[in-house]
């Protein structure tokens, strides 16, 4: 991990809807910490602090230095209640990571060479079907984020996860339940033609296949 992510933390004994509308009045938001076979804690953290680190792309998926009351915790996010129309965080949770315990994590898609995609170049449009990629790995070696090379990706082309290069000791969470691979083999990335491209291609088809019965009608009438 090439960011370091740091977060303070207070325990905190009241709960319910009124001793969470205070806190938040206080520019504190209420949140838990639970995970790696200890009691779940009560936590509060610093609105701004959370903030500042919500503009890393990196606290959505790596490892946080969690400081409850001094003493460091390391976790992952692991849900974050936000306000339905105001720029507000109501509530987060927090996953205590243990060494020898896999984590269950979505990673964010960094897509390369964009300017030089030759479905690009060739007029297609670019279809992010996944931005984040759910995976399973030990902490020791949770990615920062995958990469999808995008330079050779055709008009009409798709890249799917089976695709993806993953880290030694990372898989896939879609492949990691049994069934048919192929059922859960999902696109990350397309490259589509333009609408109006394909409406002109339905067009062209459904003249030509309305030529066809016509100039045959045109034949029987000549014998």
């Amino acid at each position: 991990m090439s960011v370091e992510l740091k977060l303070n933390a207070e325990s905190r004994a009241d709960t319910g809807k009124g001793a969470s509308r205070r806190l938040r009045r206080a520019k504190q938001v209420p949140g838990i910490v639970y995970g790696a076979g200890k009691e779940p804690k009560m936590i509060q953290v610093s609105a701004f602090e959370l903030a500042r680190l919500m503009e890393t792309e990196a606290f959505y998926s790596q490892i946080i230095d969690l400081m409850v009351d001094g003493k460091k915790q390391q976790s992952v996010l692991k849900d974050m209640q936000r306000h339905p129309f105001k720029d507000r965080v109501l509530h987060v949770d927090f996953q205590r990571v243990k060494a020898g315990e896999k984590l269950h994590v979505s990673v964010p898609v960094h897509f390369l060479n964009e300017d030089t995609c030759k479905g690009l170049k060739a007029g297609g449009v670019l279809h992010r079907d996944m931005n984040e990629v759910p995976i399973i790995s030990l902490p020791k070696d949770l990615p920062e984020y995958l990469e999808v090379d995008l330079a050779d990706l055709g008009v009409g082309d798709a890249i799917h996860l089976s695709q993806l290069t993953l880290p030694a000791g990372v898989e896939f969470e879609a492949f990691a339940h049994g069934g048919d691979a192929h059922d859960h083999d999902l696109p990350v990335v397309s490259i589509v033609q333009p609408r109006a491209a394909r409406a002109e291609e339905a067009g062209e088809e459904g003249e030509e296949a309305g030529a066809e019965p016509e100039e045959a009608n045109k034949e029987e009438g000549g014998e």
